[in-house]
């Protein structure tokens, strides 16, 4: 699963995909890049896995890259939304097919996105407001 949320307005978007590589990358880009609020600017934080520096990748016009230090998964809000899509939806569990599998996670997804506060309250950092007093 390629997911990125946005912690201020509680929205994400997603895409449920049989490989984890470059191409798969720049689809997962252009779908958030639709997500983006018209006129707003996104930044998505990255690990350092491969398919998320590829030179190939094109980010779109809307989204902003920022690539993490190496093995700092703690500074990176989605890790959380992971952590937690695991512990209450996804982990703990014999899936029968690939398709079940597929099934979980996107009902994981869907279920996670009906509830905004509570990507609000994973994701947000108060450290990353720009242009906020605290």
């Amino acid at each position: 699963m390629f997911g990125a949320v946005c912690p201020e307005l509680g929205t994400g978007a997603a895409l449920v995909l049989p490989f984890c590589n470059t191409e798969a990358m720049q689809l997962h880009l252009d779908e958030v890049a639709t997500k983006v609020t018209p006129g707003a600017h996104a930044i998505l934080v990255l690990d350092q896995a491969g398919w998320h520096g590829a030179k190939d990748l094109k980010a779109p016009s809307n989204i902003s890259l920022l690539p993490l230090p190496p093995r700092s998964p703690e500074l990176n809000p989605q890790e959380n939304i992971w952590q937690f899509m695991r512990t209450n939806w996804l982990s703990n569990r014999v899936f029968k097919s690939f398709d079940d599998i597929v099934d979980h996670c996107c009902h994981a997804w869907n279920t996670l996105i009906d509830q905004p506060w509570k990507i609000m309250s994973i994701a947000r950092r108060d450290w990353a407001l720009v242009g906020h007093s605290l």
